[in-house]
């Protein structure tokens, strides 16, 4: 089973660890069918990557969530950074997809997507949302904490890439919503998903993800008290991911 660590060690060579991470999110498009939750999420991020790569080489996010504050610019160096985070996330989501390949158990934060990924009461929407939801809830502050560590620096010297980051995030989000207009499922104003995914708002979740990396960053000469909090972190985006995920259909 594929060990889903708290701080995940630093890769011997960080470029190289990052281009695989990528050509294995690339790798399953051709073997999952669209009706499958966790392969649609897996489109939708790579489809948002490749429209977003040229403008996070340039460093030009437009400062979505925590890190937007003023007097932090957007240069080379944050965008590496912004690059490295992103690439930690996918590594992340693929821990996940490897755990539960082998029949081990996702996190409680990713959990309901691997559950329901079949679900023909779920529409694509919610299974998107819900792949997001885990994304900057679990993957996002751990990812955060382990880049502080790689780096030997505070999350507020990474407050920049994180926005960087959380541009991109944006953009899948904007994704999901341009499929949800261009499909056969168009929602209506009455429609209770609607109101369901209208619930979820990514700068409050950026916001709630931010503070949870510097917790977990303060606590990390505690261990016990830093897995306690992961676990309850974990718990809390599992359930808000299970309420994306109530069927409708």
């Amino acid at each position: 089973m594929a060990e889903i660590q708290l701080f995940a060690a630093r890769p011997e060579n960080e470029t190289r660890a990052s281009d695989s991470a990528w050509r294995r999110l690339d790798a399953p498009r051709a073997g999952r069918p669209d009706t499958d939750g966790v392969a649609l999420f897996n489109r939708l991020c790579l489809s948002a990557a490749d429209d977003n790569e040229a403008s996070y080489e340039d460093g030009c996010g437009a400062g979505h969530g925590a890190g937007q504050g003023a007097g932090h610019g957007t240069g080379d160096a944050a965008a590496r950074e912004a690059s490295a985070l992103r690439s930690a996330l996918v590594e992340r989501y693929l821990a996940t997809v490897d755990a539960v390949a082998v029949g081990g158990r996702a996190p409680a934060a990713w959990r309901p997507l691997f559950q329901y990924r079949r679900h023909p009461g779920v529409r694509p929407a919610q299974f998107a949302l819900a792949g997001v939801n885990a994304h900057v809830g679990h993957d996002l502050p751990l990812a955060t904490v382990d880049l502080c560590r790689a780096r030997g620096c505070e999350p507020a010297e990474l407050e920049t890439a994180f926005a960087l980051a959380g541009d991109a995030l944006a953009l899948l989000v904007e994704r999901i919503g341009d499929e949800v207009q261009a499909g056969p499922d168009t929602l209506r104003v009455g429609d209770p998903l609607t109101h369901l995914l209208g619930s979820w708002n990514l700068e409050r979740a950026l916001e709630a993800a931010w503070s949870s990396a510097r917790v977990l960053w303060g606590l990390r000469e505690v261990p016990p008290l830093a897995e306690e909090f992961r676990e309850r972190m974990d718990a809390g985006v599992g359930l808000v991911g299970r309420c994306l995920l109530t069927p409708y259909g």
